[in-house]
């Protein structure tokens, strides 16, 4: 049982910043902020979850099962991540590329203490095992003060894992694949990295965001495991009945001149590449949502539209389906995951040949971070635009990818994985 209080904020953005500095006490923290970016299908503005009251963390082996298992037997708020290689649990595919971060496939828990931000209004909900704690909390929040320390980003010497020439040489590769017909889209991903480094996760993660802005930003501590989170991308909602996937292929740089702005958004409306890109993705999503949907409730709300966000432009499309009431929130997941703009079409033959080119396991890479609510919705984000920190090992990683189709150019794929790669290394290296 949860106990329920609502309380009026005058200065949100303010309590926002006294909220997260607070909830570094604790060793299992989530917190999701839509940055008041104004987006008609969602819930809250921001959300935090802390302090672990049960939780499942589990490699990619019968992992769906096992959270299926745990969503039904909780009944409750959970929060948390699943890494790509997941697919692993779907699929009869490995993942035996290096991984230097060490992530659990899946993890998940039930916070104690949960916050959510709507407006100025915040419903604050507390286990009835620590709702005593509410009011000595809530004036450790406002008191909570945060004093940015930047110095311990400085100096990061970034590593690259796959090298320009060698780049060129996987793309090609994964264009030879296409030609053959082997596949017709795949999103090919490269790591950048740094090894005995220390970092301030929660000056990075603030720096990182206000760099961005994204609707889908987040912030994870599990215990000495961070992920600093930039996402522009909603993987997949369900609200009721109705559940909503709205991938992102396409992206173009912004200018600080009006006009030259402007015309970078038209031109990547009008570009017949990047709308290929997009298309073929909303066929695969739309493929993916058919598999639990009610015959026929299959649409696509919006194709190749244009979202201008601080850092790039993006063309998104939003596919959304109706689902009976006796499918499970699980199945639904499992049955899109990994999402396709992460992965190409066919799916399957796309992911072999991602594993065979790249250098690096994704993990929480272009996996997905959210939340079950406990009437079975869901709401998750694409991990994109992300760093990634062990702090026990004193290793930093982010990954930026591509889509790469037959009408790709190596050099324009390049160019524009370093226009992704931007933010995260600014934050780190400045």
């Amino acid at each position: 049982m949860r106990t329920k209080q609502i309380q009026n904020i005058k200065d949100i953005e303010s309590f926002k910043n006294q909220l997260l500095v607070w909830a570094q006490q604790f060793d299992d923290v989530v917190w999701l902020d839509s940055n008041n970016y104004h987006q008609k299908y969602a819930n809250y503005d921001a959300v935090l979850a802390v302090e672990a009251f049960t939780c499942i963390q589990t490699d990619y082996k019968n992992a769906f099962e096992d959270l299926k298992e745990y969503q039904t037997v909780t009944k409750d708020w959970i929060f948390g991540y699943l890494t790509y290689d997941l697919k692993n649990d779907i699929e009869d595919l490995s993942s035996e590329n290096f991984d230097g971060l060490e992530f659990p496939d899946l993890y998940f828990f039930q916070p104690k203490k949960l916050f959510l931000i709507k407006g100025n209004r915040i419903e604050i909900q507390y286990l009835s095992c620590v709702d005593d704690e509410f009011e000595e909390d809530l004036l450790s929040i406002k008191k909570s003060n945060y004093e940015p320390c930047f110095s311990g980003c400085n100096n990061i010497k970034i590593k690259l894992r796959i090298h320009k020439d060698e780049y060129f040489e996987k793309v090609e590769t994964m264009l030879n694949h296409i030609h053959r017909g082997d596949i017709y889209e795949a999103n090919f991903c490269q790591e950048f990295y740094a090894e005995s480094t220390q970092i301030n996760p929660l000056d990075t993660y603030l720096k990182l965001n206000s760099i961005s802005k994204p609707p889908f930003a987040s912030f994870i501590k599990m215990f000495d495991k961070y992920v600093l989170c930039a996402s522009p991308e909603r993987y997949l909602k369900k609200e009721n009945n109705t559940v909503l996937s709205q991938p992102i292929k396409g992206t173009a740089k912004r200018s600080v001149s009006l006009e030259e702005d402007n015309q970078l958004k038209a031109d990547l409306l009008g570009d017949e590449k990047e709308r290929s890109e997009n298309i073929m993705i909303v066929d695969l999503v739309r493929n993916d949502l058919s598999k639990t949907a009610i015959k026929g409730s299959v649409k696509v709300e919006e194709l190749c539209r244009i979202y201008t966000f601080d850092q790039v432009h993006q063309m998104i499309s939003t596919v959304t389906s109706k689902v009976d009431t006796a499918t499970h929130p699980v199945d639904i997941i499992k049955s899109t995951f990994p999402m396709g703009s992460m992965t190409g079409a066919p799916k399957i033959s796309a992911m072999q040949i991602i594993e065979n080119l790249e250098e690096t396991k994704r993990g929480v890479y272009s996996g997905a971070i959210g939340y079950f609510s406990p009437e079975g919705n869901f709401d998750f984000n694409v991990v994109i635009r992300s760093i990634l920190y062990n702090e026990t090992t004193q290793y930093t990683s982010y990954s930026v990818g591509g889509a790469i189709t037959a009408k790709s150019n190596p050099l324009k794929e390049y160019e524009e994985c370093l226009v992704k790669a931007k933010a995260m290394r600014e934050v780190l290296e400045s």
